[in-house]
């Protein structure tokens, strides 16, 4: 088709291609149910008067957690006015300023101006109209890990933890969402205090589970026998071996559009083929560029070290001599990497207590490398 055609062709595969979206929150909300749950006990308190109980939602990449997240708090919102709920992605918002301004513009309706006005002022009507409206809030810092690489964290957090302490009667909470399993760690004594967070864990899916999420989203943004259960399967795969459904959403999006493109009504094997040159390895880059030098480091060190016999005793000892790290540290950041599925681990039973583990790489060396070299 010339370019033209493709712009004005008004024949579509797509029933609602918002459904491929990154923040599309689906109605079938599928192998989340006990999350769901215990993200609704933890919002219970302030629905009741009390305060929402302080949560870390902890999964690697592409487990659902921000999904949940908004697919909760559209649900309070519909059955309740009492419980204010604010989602901040903190890749966007870094500053107590920047963060702030989104509670007080989901609070008011508009953001304050960004120049003229104190950040005090700013804190201080937000505080009073929950302390006026005797309403409950709750904070979903989604990639909170960000707030600390900008020395941000603590006073954010102390600002809405201990609100109550001048405002009398306020009720304040905090979700934080991360994939990073060292978060516990980084607090100051004074916020730990009174975050005291429950865990809400978000396992990685199986591959039946991402077939019938993947099945789940083709019938809400696909016509009927658009594609084909084999082609689908094929999907399922790849984005299994990569760990993260957001690639099979991807290729959906992406096949589908090629289609378009062919003025077709089905997508066929050279559409998804088409799309698998266009995906590369976008989840892995992401995930990579998260991690501190040291992460890195230790992760360069595995995939230069030989992988028929990597034991976590022979890993440490190159890595102790490149950052002169102690294993306490070492072993933290070996279980992040696991965490994260960048690598996978083995228990030998040998080595202390039994506990010896073999290292074993998920990617190839100069996949890990291209996205190691990615600024």
């Amino acid at each position: 088709m010339r370019i033209k055609d493709i712009l004005l062709f008004d024949e579509t595969i797509f029933k609602n291609i918002d459904a491929f979206n990154p923040d599309y929150v689906p109605e079938n909300y599928l192998h989340r149910e006990s999350q769901m749950e215990a993200l609704a006990i933890c919002l219970r308190p302030a629905l009741m008067g009390g305060r929402p109980i302080n949560t870390v939602v902890l999964g690697s990449p592409a487990t659902g957690k921000t999904t949940a997240i908004n697919k909760i708090f559209n649900i309070v919102e519909m059955k309740s006015d009492q419980l204010i709920c604010v989602y901040v992605n903190c890749q966007l918002h870094t500053t107590r300023f920047n963060i702030f301004s989104q509670i007080y513009k989901k609070i008011f309706g508009h953001l304050p101006p960004e120049t003229g006005v104190p950040f005090s002022r700013i804190y201080i009507e937000i505080m009073k109209y929950l302390q006026a409206q005797k309403k409950s809030l709750v904070v979903a810092l989604d990639d909170v890990s960000y707030l600390f690489h900008s020395n941000n964290a603590n006073k954010i957090f102390y600002d809405i933890l201990r609100a109550y302490e001048e405002f009398n009667g306020v009720r304040t909470g905090i979700f934080a969402i991360l994939s990073d399993i060292e978060f516990r760690y980084m607090l100051d004594k004074n916020v730990n205090s009174i975050f005291i967070p429950q865990e809400i864990i978000f396992e990685p899916y199986t591959t039946q589970q991402m077939f019938e999420i993947l099945k789940d989203r083709i019938n809400a943004g696909f016509y009927p026998n658009v594609i084909s259960e084999d082609m689908l399967n094929q999907i399922v795969e790849y984005a299994s071996s990569a760990g993260d459904l957001r690639i099979g959403i991807d290729l959906l999006r992406v096949s589908g559009n090629f289609a378009e493109a062919d003025a077709s009504r089905k997508i066929e094997e050279k559409h998804l083929t088409k799309a698998l040159q266009n995906i590369g390895s976008i989840s892995l880059k992401s995930t990579i560029k998260t991690l501190s030098n040291k992460e890195k480091t230790l992760l360069q060190a595995i995939i230069e070290s030989d992988p028929s016999d990597l034991t976590a005793g022979k890993l440490f000892g190159i890595f102790n001599t490149k950052t002169s790290t102690s294993y306490e540290i070492f072993d933290r950041i070996l279980n992040k990497l696991e965490f994260l599925r960048l690598i996978d681990t083995k228990f030998t039973g040998d080595g202390i207590k039994g506990n010896g583990r073999t290292i074993i790489q998920r990617f190839n060396k100069e996949e890990i490398q291209k996205c190691l070299k990615t600024k």
